[in-house]
Protein backbone atom coordinates (compact mmCIF):
# COMPACT_ATOMS: atom_id res chain seq x y z
CA UNK A 1 0.00 0.00 0.00
CA UNK A 2 2.74 2.34 0.55
CA UNK A 3 3.74 2.03 -3.08
CA UNK A 4 0.62 2.96 -3.89
CA UNK A 5 0.01 5.75 -1.66
CA UNK A 6 2.69 7.24 -2.89
CA UNK A 7 2.43 7.37 -6.39
CA UNK A 8 -0.84 8.91 -5.58
CA UNK A 9 0.59 11.08 -3.62
CA UNK A 10 2.88 12.03 -5.91
CA UNK A 11 -0.40 12.58 -8.77
CA UNK A 12 -2.27 14.48 -6.64
CA UNK A 13 0.36 17.09 -5.43
CA UNK A 14 1.69 17.88 -9.00
CA UNK A 15 -2.41 18.49 -9.80
CA UNK A 16 -2.25 20.80 -7.01
CA UNK A 17 0.92 23.02 -8.02
CA UNK A 18 0.67 22.75 -11.75
CA UNK A 19 -2.71 21.41 -12.46
CA UNK A 20 -5.34 24.79 -13.64
CA UNK A 21 -8.60 22.53 -14.21
CA UNK A 22 -9.85 23.26 -10.63
CA UNK A 23 -9.39 26.74 -11.42
CA UNK A 24 -12.39 28.75 -11.67
CA UNK A 25 -10.92 30.04 -14.86
CA UNK A 26 -11.04 31.80 -17.60
CA UNK A 27 -13.70 33.83 -16.85
CA UNK A 28 -16.26 36.78 -18.96
CA UNK A 29 -13.98 39.62 -20.44
CA UNK A 30 -15.70 42.87 -19.24
CA UNK A 31 -17.94 44.15 -21.83
CA UNK A 32 -16.78 46.57 -24.07
CA UNK A 33 -18.27 49.23 -26.36
CA UNK A 34 -18.38 47.03 -29.88
CA UNK A 35 -17.83 49.21 -33.31
CA UNK A 36 -20.59 47.49 -34.88
CA UNK A 37 -23.08 45.73 -33.20
CA UNK A 38 -23.60 41.97 -34.34
CA UNK A 39 -27.13 40.77 -34.76
CA UNK A 40 -27.86 38.03 -31.85
CA UNK A 41 -30.78 35.57 -31.77
CA UNK A 42 -31.70 33.59 -28.52
CA UNK A 43 -32.92 30.36 -29.29
CA UNK A 44 -34.61 28.46 -26.16
CA UNK A 45 -36.17 24.90 -26.27
CA UNK A 46 -38.65 24.38 -23.51
CA UNK A 47 -40.78 21.71 -22.63
CA UNK A 48 -43.21 22.34 -19.87
CA UNK A 49 -41.08 24.86 -18.37
CA UNK A 50 -44.00 27.14 -17.57
CA UNK A 51 -42.31 27.51 -13.52
CA UNK A 52 -39.30 28.38 -14.82
CA UNK A 53 -39.41 31.08 -17.45
CA UNK A 54 -40.30 33.92 -15.45
CA UNK A 55 -37.52 33.18 -13.50
CA UNK A 56 -35.55 33.48 -17.08
CA UNK A 57 -37.00 34.88 -19.92
CA UNK A 58 -37.61 38.37 -18.25
CA UNK A 59 -33.54 38.46 -18.08
CA UNK A 60 -32.96 36.88 -21.17
CA UNK A 61 -35.17 39.72 -23.23
CA UNK A 62 -33.78 42.85 -20.67
CA UNK A 63 -29.97 41.35 -22.04
CA UNK A 64 -29.65 43.91 -25.08
CA UNK A 65 -32.56 45.78 -26.73
CA UNK A 66 -31.27 44.40 -30.36
CA UNK A 67 -31.68 41.00 -29.23
CA UNK A 68 -34.49 38.42 -30.32
CA UNK A 69 -35.61 35.63 -28.50
CA UNK A 70 -37.09 32.66 -30.48
CA UNK A 71 -38.80 29.94 -27.41
CA UNK A 72 -39.75 26.86 -29.34
CA UNK A 73 -42.30 25.15 -27.41
CA UNK A 74 -41.31 21.26 -27.42
CA UNK A 75 -45.03 19.87 -27.31
CA UNK A 76 -45.38 21.11 -23.46
CA UNK A 77 -48.98 20.33 -22.03
CA UNK A 78 -48.21 23.38 -19.71
CA UNK A 79 -49.34 26.41 -20.93
CA UNK A 80 -45.44 26.99 -21.44
CA UNK A 81 -45.99 28.95 -24.59
CA UNK A 82 -48.84 31.75 -23.04
CA UNK A 83 -46.32 32.14 -20.00
CA UNK A 84 -43.56 32.80 -22.57
CA UNK A 85 -45.54 35.58 -24.27
CA UNK A 86 -47.09 37.15 -21.00
CA UNK A 87 -43.67 37.34 -20.01
CA UNK A 88 -42.64 39.31 -23.52
CA UNK A 89 -46.24 41.58 -23.03
CA UNK A 90 -45.29 42.66 -19.56
CA UNK A 91 -41.94 43.69 -20.22
CA UNK A 92 -43.39 45.60 -23.91
CA UNK A 93 -41.10 43.17 -25.45
CA UNK A 94 -43.52 41.00 -27.96
CA UNK A 95 -42.30 41.77 -30.93
CA UNK A 96 -39.07 40.55 -29.80
CA UNK A 97 -39.89 37.40 -28.62
CA UNK A 98 -41.03 34.60 -31.07
CA UNK A 99 -42.99 31.41 -30.11
CA UNK A 100 -42.66 28.34 -32.08
CA UNK A 101 -44.51 25.42 -31.80
CA UNK A 102 -42.28 22.39 -32.25
CA UNK A 103 -42.68 19.85 -35.39
CA UNK A 104 -43.45 16.24 -34.28
CA UNK A 105 -39.92 14.68 -33.37
CA UNK A 106 -38.45 12.46 -36.55
CA UNK A 107 -36.99 9.51 -35.99
CA UNK A 108 -32.95 9.98 -35.20
CA UNK A 109 -33.48 12.79 -33.90
CA UNK A 110 -33.36 13.61 -29.99
CA UNK A 111 -35.63 16.05 -28.29
CA UNK A 112 -33.90 18.78 -27.55
CA UNK A 113 -31.28 18.87 -30.70
CA UNK A 114 -34.56 18.49 -33.05
CA UNK A 115 -36.19 22.10 -30.93
CA UNK A 116 -32.59 23.71 -30.91
CA UNK A 117 -32.73 23.10 -34.85
CA UNK A 118 -35.95 24.61 -35.59
CA UNK A 119 -35.09 27.78 -33.27
CA UNK A 120 -32.21 27.64 -35.22
CA UNK A 121 -33.36 28.06 -38.63
CA UNK A 122 -35.77 31.04 -37.44
CA UNK A 123 -32.86 32.83 -36.02
CA UNK A 124 -30.79 31.94 -39.48
CA UNK A 125 -33.96 33.30 -41.67
CA UNK A 126 -33.70 36.86 -39.50
CA UNK A 127 -30.17 37.25 -40.58
CA UNK A 128 -28.37 36.13 -37.05
CA UNK A 129 -24.76 36.81 -36.95
CA UNK A 130 -24.67 34.90 -33.78
CA UNK A 131 -26.88 32.34 -32.25
CA UNK A 132 -27.13 32.06 -28.72
CA UNK A 133 -27.90 28.91 -27.81
CA UNK A 134 -29.62 28.77 -23.87
CA UNK A 135 -31.89 26.71 -21.80
CA UNK A 136 -35.14 27.92 -19.77
CA UNK A 137 -34.10 26.78 -17.13
CA UNK A 138 -30.47 29.45 -17.33
CA UNK A 139 -30.70 33.10 -15.28
CA UNK A 140 -28.86 35.54 -17.03
CA UNK A 141 -27.81 38.66 -15.01
CA UNK A 142 -27.80 41.96 -17.26
CA UNK A 143 -24.45 42.31 -19.36
CA UNK A 144 -24.06 38.57 -20.07
CA UNK A 145 -24.38 39.10 -23.81
CA UNK A 146 -22.04 41.40 -23.74
CA UNK A 147 -19.52 40.47 -21.73
CA UNK A 148 -19.74 37.04 -24.55
CA UNK A 149 -19.88 39.08 -26.78
CA UNK A 150 -16.85 40.99 -25.67
CA UNK A 151 -15.14 37.40 -25.21
CA UNK A 152 -15.54 36.36 -28.81
CA UNK A 153 -13.91 39.71 -29.99
CA UNK A 154 -10.65 39.76 -27.71
CA UNK A 155 -10.06 35.91 -28.08
CA UNK A 156 -10.78 35.61 -31.88
CA UNK A 157 -13.40 32.83 -31.16
CA UNK A 158 -16.10 31.35 -32.82
CA UNK A 159 -18.06 30.18 -30.00
CA UNK A 160 -18.11 31.01 -26.28
CA UNK A 161 -19.67 29.03 -24.03
CA UNK A 162 -20.10 29.52 -20.05
CA UNK A 163 -20.47 26.49 -17.43
CA UNK A 164 -23.51 27.91 -14.95
CA UNK A 165 -23.99 28.18 -11.99
CA UNK A 166 -25.39 24.89 -10.76
CA UNK A 167 -27.81 25.37 -7.38
CA UNK A 168 -26.40 23.69 -4.20
CA UNK A 169 -29.31 24.33 -1.73
CA UNK A 170 -30.33 20.77 -0.52
CA UNK A 171 -27.74 18.24 1.02
CA UNK A 172 -27.72 16.22 -2.09
CA UNK A 173 -26.86 18.91 -4.29
CA UNK A 174 -24.11 20.40 -2.01
CA UNK A 175 -22.74 16.65 -2.43
CA UNK A 176 -22.99 16.04 -5.63
CA UNK A 177 -22.72 19.29 -7.89
CA UNK A 178 -20.18 20.70 -7.14
CA UNK A 179 -18.17 17.42 -8.29
CA UNK A 180 -19.85 17.11 -11.43
CA UNK A 181 -18.70 20.21 -12.54
CA UNK A 182 -15.45 19.93 -10.88
CA UNK A 183 -15.27 16.45 -13.13
CA UNK A 184 -16.76 18.18 -15.94
CA UNK A 185 -13.60 20.69 -15.83
CA UNK A 186 -11.56 17.94 -15.75
CA UNK A 187 -13.29 15.56 -18.71
CA UNK A 188 -13.49 18.83 -20.87
CA UNK A 189 -10.29 20.91 -20.28
CA UNK A 190 -11.39 24.18 -20.49
CA UNK A 191 -7.71 25.60 -21.51
CA UNK A 192 -7.69 22.61 -23.65
CA UNK A 193 -11.10 23.53 -25.79
CA UNK A 194 -9.63 26.82 -26.65
CA UNK A 195 -6.63 25.84 -27.80
CA UNK A 196 -7.00 25.41 -31.33
CA UNK A 197 -4.41 22.55 -31.92
CA UNK A 198 -5.52 20.00 -29.04
CA UNK A 199 -8.54 17.62 -29.85
CA UNK A 200 -10.66 18.18 -26.99
CA UNK A 201 -13.93 20.71 -27.28
CA UNK A 202 -15.97 20.91 -24.53
CA UNK A 203 -18.96 23.42 -24.16
CA UNK A 204 -21.91 23.98 -21.72
CA UNK A 205 -25.59 23.99 -23.18
CA UNK A 206 -26.82 26.41 -20.72
CA UNK A 207 -24.86 29.19 -22.64
CA UNK A 208 -23.49 28.82 -25.92
CA UNK A 209 -22.90 31.99 -28.23
CA UNK A 210 -21.77 30.68 -31.86
CA UNK A 211 -21.25 32.32 -34.88
CA UNK A 212 -24.11 31.62 -37.72
CA UNK A 213 -21.74 31.06 -40.44
CA UNK A 214 -19.77 28.06 -38.23
CA UNK A 215 -23.31 26.42 -37.53
CA UNK A 216 -24.04 26.81 -41.40
CA UNK A 217 -20.61 25.29 -42.44
CA UNK A 218 -21.18 22.30 -40.02
CA UNK A 219 -24.18 21.41 -41.70
CA UNK A 220 -26.32 23.16 -38.66
CA UNK A 221 -27.62 21.47 -35.92
CA UNK A 222 -28.73 17.73 -38.34
CA UNK A 223 -24.73 17.72 -37.59
CA UNK A 224 -25.59 16.51 -34.13
CA UNK A 225 -29.25 15.15 -34.69
CA UNK A 226 -28.52 11.75 -32.63
CA UNK A 227 -26.71 13.42 -29.86
CA UNK A 228 -27.65 12.61 -26.03
CA UNK A 229 -24.79 14.69 -24.83
CA UNK A 230 -25.60 17.65 -27.24
CA UNK A 231 -23.27 20.74 -26.15
CA UNK A 232 -20.07 18.49 -26.25
CA UNK A 233 -21.15 17.24 -29.66
CA UNK A 234 -21.99 20.64 -30.92
CA UNK A 235 -18.57 21.43 -29.95
CA UNK A 236 -16.79 18.15 -31.16
CA UNK A 237 -18.51 19.26 -34.97
CA UNK A 238 -17.49 22.61 -34.65
CA UNK A 239 -13.80 22.02 -33.49
CA UNK A 240 -13.69 19.71 -36.48
CA UNK A 241 -14.65 22.43 -38.44
CA UNK A 242 -12.10 24.70 -37.91
CA UNK A 243 -14.03 26.80 -35.21
CA UNK A 244 -12.34 28.43 -32.44
CA UNK A 245 -14.18 27.56 -29.02
CA UNK A 246 -13.88 29.16 -25.73
CA UNK A 247 -15.36 27.98 -22.63
CA UNK A 248 -14.89 29.34 -19.29
CA UNK A 249 -16.96 30.80 -15.80
CA UNK A 250 -19.40 33.91 -15.07
CA UNK A 251 -21.18 34.72 -12.12
CA UNK A 252 -24.11 36.05 -13.86
CA UNK A 253 -24.97 32.53 -15.34
CA UNK A 254 -26.94 30.45 -13.11
CA UNK A 255 -29.58 27.64 -13.00
CA UNK A 256 -32.76 27.95 -11.46
CA UNK A 257 -33.06 23.96 -11.76
CA UNK A 258 -32.74 22.46 -8.47
CA UNK A 259 -32.31 18.32 -7.77
CA UNK A 260 -34.31 17.64 -4.43
CA UNK A 261 -32.93 13.75 -3.52
CA UNK A 262 -29.93 11.61 -4.39
CA UNK A 263 -32.43 9.88 -6.85
CA UNK A 264 -32.96 12.76 -9.14
CA UNK A 265 -29.45 13.54 -9.21
CA UNK A 266 -28.47 10.06 -9.98
CA UNK A 267 -30.56 10.01 -12.77
CA UNK A 268 -29.25 13.21 -14.34
CA UNK A 269 -25.88 11.68 -14.37
CA UNK A 270 -27.00 8.06 -15.49
CA UNK A 271 -28.50 9.21 -18.40
CA UNK A 272 -25.40 10.67 -20.45
CA UNK A 273 -22.41 8.81 -18.08
CA UNK A 274 -21.59 5.73 -20.01
CA UNK A 275 -22.22 7.85 -23.46
CA UNK A 276 -19.22 9.85 -22.02
CA UNK A 277 -17.67 6.64 -22.01
CA UNK A 278 -18.56 5.67 -25.82
CA UNK A 279 -20.39 2.69 -24.65
CA UNK A 280 -17.59 0.50 -23.88
CA UNK A 281 -17.23 -1.64 -21.50
CA UNK A 282 -13.43 -1.45 -21.52
CA UNK A 283 -13.20 2.11 -20.37
CA UNK A 284 -16.18 1.79 -17.68
CA UNK A 285 -13.28 -1.00 -16.29
CA UNK A 286 -10.82 1.49 -16.46
CA UNK A 287 -12.85 4.54 -15.43
CA UNK A 288 -13.80 3.17 -12.59
CA UNK A 289 -10.44 1.42 -11.38
CA UNK A 290 -9.18 5.07 -11.89
CA UNK A 291 -11.18 6.43 -9.84
CA UNK A 292 -10.77 3.68 -6.88
CA UNK A 293 -7.14 4.39 -7.47
CA UNK A 294 -7.17 8.15 -7.50
CA UNK A 295 -9.91 8.82 -4.91
CA UNK A 296 -9.83 5.69 -2.83
CA UNK A 297 -6.54 4.48 -1.98
CA UNK A 298 -5.11 8.02 -0.38
CA UNK A 299 -8.91 7.02 2.42
CA UNK A 300 -7.31 4.22 2.65
CA UNK A 301 -3.72 5.04 3.22
CA UNK A 302 -4.99 6.77 6.20
CA UNK A 303 -7.41 4.86 7.56
CA UNK A 304 -5.61 1.20 7.22
CA UNK A 305 -2.28 2.09 7.18
CA UNK A 306 0.56 3.61 9.52
CA UNK A 307 3.34 5.88 9.67
CA UNK A 308 4.77 7.02 6.28
CA UNK A 309 1.86 5.64 4.89
CA UNK A 310 -0.69 7.38 6.90
CA UNK A 311 1.66 10.53 6.39
CA UNK A 312 1.03 10.16 2.22
CA UNK A 313 -2.35 9.46 2.43
CA UNK A 314 -2.75 12.62 5.09
CA UNK A 315 -0.78 14.62 2.20
CA UNK A 316 -2.88 13.50 -0.65
CA UNK A 317 -6.59 14.16 1.13
CA UNK A 318 -4.94 17.74 1.66
CA UNK A 319 -4.07 18.61 -1.69
CA UNK A 320 -6.93 16.84 -2.82
CA UNK A 321 -9.04 19.01 -0.87
CA UNK A 322 -6.70 22.25 -2.48
CA UNK A 323 -7.92 21.43 -5.47
CA UNK A 324 -11.59 20.78 -4.91
CA UNK A 325 -11.94 23.91 -2.83
CA UNK A 326 -12.64 26.58 -5.08
CA UNK A 327 -15.40 24.33 -6.60
CA UNK A 328 -17.18 24.36 -3.78
CA UNK A 329 -16.90 28.05 -2.67
CA UNK A 330 -17.73 29.15 -6.62
CA UNK A 331 -21.29 27.06 -5.77
CA UNK A 332 -21.60 28.57 -2.60
CA UNK A 333 -21.29 25.56 -0.12
CA UNK A 334 -19.36 26.01 2.96
CA UNK A 335 -15.48 24.83 2.61
CA UNK A 336 -16.34 21.82 4.73
CA UNK A 337 -17.79 19.85 1.77
CA UNK A 338 -14.80 19.70 0.00
CA UNK A 339 -13.91 17.06 2.44
CA UNK A 340 -16.78 14.68 0.78
CA UNK A 341 -14.71 14.50 -2.53
CA UNK A 342 -13.71 11.00 -2.32
CA UNK A 343 -17.68 10.08 -0.69
CA UNK A 344 -19.01 11.79 -4.10
CA UNK A 345 -16.12 10.58 -6.41
CA UNK A 346 -17.53 6.90 -5.24
CA UNK A 347 -20.93 8.07 -6.05
CA UNK A 348 -20.22 9.18 -9.13
CA UNK A 349 -18.95 5.52 -9.80
CA UNK A 350 -21.59 4.11 -9.07
CA UNK A 351 -24.15 6.22 -11.60
CA UNK A 352 -22.00 5.54 -14.06
CA UNK A 353 -22.12 1.54 -13.78
CA UNK A 354 -25.42 2.17 -13.10
CA UNK A 355 -25.83 4.08 -16.58
CA UNK A 356 -23.83 0.75 -18.25
CA UNK A 357 -26.31 -1.64 -16.30
CA UNK A 358 -29.25 0.53 -17.57
CA UNK A 359 -27.66 0.94 -21.62
CA UNK A 360 -26.94 -2.98 -21.40
CA UNK A 361 -30.79 -3.71 -20.29
CA UNK A 362 -31.82 -2.18 -23.41
CA UNK A 363 -33.01 1.04 -21.75
CA UNK A 364 -30.08 3.63 -23.40
CA UNK A 365 -30.23 7.00 -22.32
CA UNK A 366 -33.45 8.61 -20.86
CA UNK A 367 -34.68 11.83 -19.46
CA UNK A 368 -37.64 13.92 -18.98
CA UNK A 369 -40.14 11.31 -20.36
CA UNK A 370 -37.78 10.56 -23.21
CA UNK A 371 -35.72 7.16 -23.99
CA UNK A 372 -33.19 6.84 -26.23
CA UNK A 373 -31.46 3.47 -28.28
CA UNK A 374 -27.47 3.35 -28.17
CA UNK A 375 -27.37 5.72 -31.33
CA UNK A 376 -29.46 8.25 -29.75
CA UNK A 377 -32.25 7.92 -31.92
CA UNK A 378 -35.57 8.41 -30.24
CA UNK A 379 -37.20 4.84 -28.37
CA UNK A 380 -40.50 4.74 -29.22
CA UNK A 381 -43.36 7.23 -30.27
CA UNK A 382 -42.75 10.83 -29.48
CA UNK A 383 -44.32 11.58 -26.08
CA UNK A 384 -46.38 14.93 -25.44
CA UNK A 385 -47.21 15.17 -22.26
CA UNK A 386 -44.43 14.42 -19.95
CA UNK A 387 -41.89 16.31 -18.13
CA UNK A 388 -39.20 18.77 -19.92
CA UNK A 389 -36.31 17.23 -21.39
CA UNK A 390 -34.77 21.13 -22.88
Amino acid sequence: MATMAAVVAVVWCLHAILGRHWRIEPRLAAAAPAREQPRVVAVVPARNEATELPRTLGALLLQDEGLHVVLVDDHSSDDTAEVARGIAADLGADSRLTVLAAALLPAGWTGKVWAQHQGVEAARARGADWIWLTDADIHHAPGVLARLLATAAREGRDMVSVMARLRCDNLAEKLLIPAFTYFFATLYSFRATANDRARTAGAAGGCVLVRATLVERIGGMAAIRHAVIDDCALARACKDAGGKLWLGYDAGVVSTRGYPSLGAVWDMVARSAYTQLRLDPLILLGCIAGLAFIFLVPVAAIVLGAGVTRALGLLTYAAMIRTYLPMVRWLGCAPAWAAALPLSATLYAAMTVSSAWRHHRGAGAAWKGRAYGADGATAGPPSHDVQSEA
